[in-house]
């Protein structure tokens, strides 16, 4: 996409060629653009006069120039300076979180393995901070928790439409609150979270052992629940299991309700198989989804993946819907979880959360002590969870295998140490990777 000020341009220079140099230069040269989209151009001049001239004489010229050059059907806008301020007040207002329609109360499945958590959730929506707060869903990646917090906040977006809803990942708080730091931006930030009446937060144990974090999470936790605003947290564990986690907040997310989710029974697996066929337009006999629901036993994600893959072979191969040509096409879905490795990229990836270090940095050949010491830790864990050699280890990184060596011999001397950082780091480390397996 080409900047607002080159199409600005190009424009000016399309109507001094249709126009005249000297009429484009009186009328329309100095207007500043404001913004610039798909949908709005957004035109300052501070002569109302001429706002009005250009709004009658012009607009229509500066349209088919953007169409004509830049294939872009956009409406004009031009303010002056009695606009403004309404403008910029319009501009600042946050924009409203878009949670998928699809996660709702009466689209998630409940079974035996789900059923409190979503009756807690549910009790949660209908009466915000009244019933269980704060509310703390924990359980294994792709059962539903992102579902339950998008259903709470579908449900007060009908129920309450003024409700100020704010929702997060653990690890975005993080990197927010670092940005907030770095540009001055504290009170902005402190505003957005402390300022909400239901407040999501998904895969909260991502907080850990990131003291500035915590602290800034403490407050704003606080601040809410002293003022009686909803709370609902997800992890992929207990409280208790958080390695790391300031004890004051362990005692804080165990002070309302906590709930976990199972992987699905049997009779749920197929209830949400024939849901989600239907849901796609894939029709399903009963062998089929009783087939998936023995074999897809990890998530409600991979059985999702499963009926959208059967649709995909179907409708681009025309595969026949039975038993035996679905089982052969989703034979690979339904491997062990013994059997799966997890890739390098994981591995890093979550290291560098951990870290909270730039992936670029960690391949690359920074040195600072931090950096040094997640690579490291990256090369050990993807050599101890992975079957990579030495030697493609450290393709990873480009480094040899010598240093890969090296860093292995070094981790595995801080492991032997009673308690050490470095053995709490890849024991979370390590419970975040297979979470996502």
């Amino acid at each position: 996409m080409y900047s607002s000020a080159y199409i600005w341009g190009k424009v000016i220079g399309l109507l001094e060629e249709k126009l005249t140099p000297a009429l484009v230069s009186s009328w329309i040269d100095d207007a500043d653009v404001l913004e610039l989209t798909e949908e709005k151009l957004v035109l300052f001049t501070p002569s109302v006069y001429r706002k009005e001239v250009i709004e009658r004489r012009f607009a229509a010229n500066i349209h088919d120039a953007l169409q004509e050059l830049f294939n872009m059907d956009v409406k004009i806008v031009i303010l002056t300076d009695i606009d403004m301020e309404a403008y910029q007040e319009e501009k600042n207002k946050p924009a409203p979180l878009d949670f998928n329609p699809q996660f709702t109360f009466d689209k998630f499945i409940v079974g035996s393995s789900n059923n409190f958590a979503y009756s807690a959730a549910y009790a949660v929506a209908n009466h915000p901070a009244e019933v269980y707060n704060p509310l703390f869903i924990y359980g294994p990646s792709g059962l539903g928790k992102t579902h339950l917090l998008y259903a709470i906040a579908n449900f007060l977006r009908r129920s309450q439409p003024d409700t100020n809803i704010v929702y997060i990942r653990g690890d975005q708080f993080t990197n927010e609150l670092i940005s907030a730091l770095q540009m001055g931006k504290n009170v902005e930030f402190r505003s957005k979270y402390r300022n909400a009446d239901l407040f999501l937060v998904d895969d909260i144990q991502f907080i850990s052992g990131k003291e500035s974090t915590q602290e800034e999470f403490f407050h704003t936790f606080n601040t809410l629940y002293e003022n009686h605003k909803q709370i609902v947290l997800t992890s992929d564990r207990p409280p208790n299991e958080m390695l790391r986690l300031q004890e004051r907040l362990q005692t804080r997310f165990e002070w309302g309700l906590i709930c976990d989710i199972h992987p699905p029974d049997y009779e749920t697996r197929v209830a949400i198989t024939r849901t989600k066929a239907s849901e796609l337009g894939v029709n399903l006999t009963d062998d089929v989804c009783n087939y998936i629901a023995e074999n897809i036993t990890n998530n409600i994600r991979q059985i999702e993946g499963t009926v959208k893959k059967i649709k995909a072979y179907h409708d681009m191969q025309g595969m026949p819907l039975n038993l035996s040509y679905v089982s052969r096409a989703i034979k690979d879905m339904y491997k062990g979880k013994s059997e799966t490795l997890p890739t390098p990229s994981l591995v890093i990836k979550e290291v560098c959360r951990y870290y909270t270090v730039e992936e670029r940095a960690l391949r690359g050949t920074l040195k600072n002590k931090d950096t040094v010491q997640a690579r490291h830790v990256a090369m050990y864990l993807i050599g101890k969870l992975t079957n990579l050699s030495t030697t493609d280890v450290g393709k990873e990184f480009s480094k040899d295998h010598t240093s890969v060596v090296y860093a292995v011999k070094k981790v595995e001397k801080a492991l032997e140490l009673p308690n050490s950082p470095t053995s709490t780091a890849v024991k979370e480390i390590t419970a975040n990777i297979n979470a996502n397996l």
